[in-house]
């Protein structure tokens, strides 16, 4: 009996010892790791699915052109359903799986979560849409997207420039991180000599009664806001006699026109935003990568956006960089760790030679965007207006 237990505890001891030496024979598969999360069920999903399409379009066209010296991109992509309580579990799940490098999160609130873990374990993002200022706070952090700051000074600039003269108005969240940053540069900047008519709401206010009676005699109303409410209120002051001519957004407008049971054809007034891409394109680098996302998607199912078209820049702006990496010296491979990874990628960004051509930002003609980095870490780029509804005819 004493024979038979010790032949078996042998046995199991000879049995560990070669799984032991398997595993730790085992090598890492040959792709280096592209980690995010967004949000890709709930009410957000819409920008959570364009990323990760986009993304996955940009790492399939890498790998299908040899990869970055034979080493393959793979994107993990998790779902943070626009709730930042769940980014810190996705976060050490794809810390976990391999995560190299990242695009961070696609949208802000889960965002302010993702910095703080990915400033502890040294892991560069560059966040196709998260807007906040706060984003980029430490030295790891990149936006493609214009922040929030930029994004009111840019609005202010275009209004400067187009709307002098005019009477406008601003209808804006005024518990919202996003809407009130985006806010309060636009009013810094926006010239003295406009008049200006203001209305706010907080929560989930979806009733704007006395918000469209206080902007109603104004020619153009800008809206810092998302496109949910941003289209409440369009469809309620149909019903009231008003002087506007224009609804001018920002990024959180993209999708208004892609919005069950809205129909924004109804919406006699201009609708438009500022953005870095235009998704309606018919030529020129935003349309030839249009016509490849609608060729592998399902356009009605999975609409493009501008988030989506940051993501694949994204993509392509870390594998162009670490192109330059290892022409200036550096070790790339599949096993670089996240923090070496995070060095090697930020010693490219922030130099003052840097700079990617992409098909977000302003393009001329079948020329590709300038697209350069700032020492926080934002984006600089030329924004363009773009239309999404034209104003219907009298």
């Amino acid at each position: 009996m004493k024979k038979i237990t010790k032949f078996l505890a042998l046995s199991l001891c000879l049995i560990m010892l070669v799984g032991c030496f398997a595993a730790c024979g085992a090598k890492k598969e040959n792709v280096i790791v592209i980690g995010l999360t967004g949000p890709l069920t709930g009410g957000a999903s819409i920008y959570g699915i364009a990323v990760k399409n986009s993304a996955q379009l940009a790492v399939d066209e890498i790998n299908a052109a040899g990869g970055l010296n034979g080493i393959n991109f793979k994107l993990d992509m998790r779902d943070d359903e626009h709730k930042a309580e769940n980014v810190e579990n996705l976060y050490n799940g794809l810390i976990e799986d391999g995560m190299q490098v990242s695009l961070g999160t696609v949208t802000t609130k889960p965002g302010l979560e993702f910095k703080n873990l990915s400033k502890e374990d040294n892991v560069f993002f560059l966040t196709p849409s998260a807007t906040g200022d706060a984003i980029p706070e430490f030295a790891n952090g990149y936006q493609m997207c214009f922040a929030d700051s930029n994004q009111g000074t840019a609005a202010a600039k275009y209004f400067n420039e187009t709307y002098k003269g005019k009477k406008i108005g601003i209808f804006y969240k005024a518990d919202d991180e996003y809407s009130k940053g985006i806010y309060d540069n636009f009013k810094k900047n926006l010239d003295t000599s406009f008049v200006v008519a203001e209305a706010s709401f907080t929560g989930e206010a979806s009733t704007f009664d006395s918000q469209i009676n206080l902007l109603k005699d104004c020619e153009i109303v800008f809206m810092p806001i998302y496109y949910t409410p941003a289209s409440q209120f369009m469809v309620q002051a149909k019903d009231v006699a008003n002087s506007i001519t224009t609804y001018y957004g920002c990024d959180g407008f993209d999708g208004i026109d892609a919005i069950d049971g809205f129909d924004i054809n109804s919406i006699p007034q201009e609708v438009s935003m500022l953005s870095h891409f235009n998704s309606t394109a018919t030529e020129g680098p935003a349309a030839d990568f249009i016509k490849k996302y609608n060729d592998k998607y399902d356009e009605a199912k999975e609409p493009l956006n501008q988030f989506g078209a940051a993501a694949y820049d994204c993509v392509y702006a870390i594998y162009e960089a670490l192109k330059v990496a290892i022409a200036n010296g550096k070790d790339v491979d599949a096993n670089t760790s996240a923090s070496d990874m995070c060095e090697i990628l930020k010693e490219v960004f922030n130099s003052d030679t840097f700079e990617f051509r992409g098909i977000t930002g302003k393009c001329e003609g079948t020329e590709k965007s300038h697209i350069s980095w700032s020492d926080d870490g934002t984006v600089v780029k030329e924004a363009i207006k773009y239309i999404v509804k034209e104003k219907t005819a009298a």
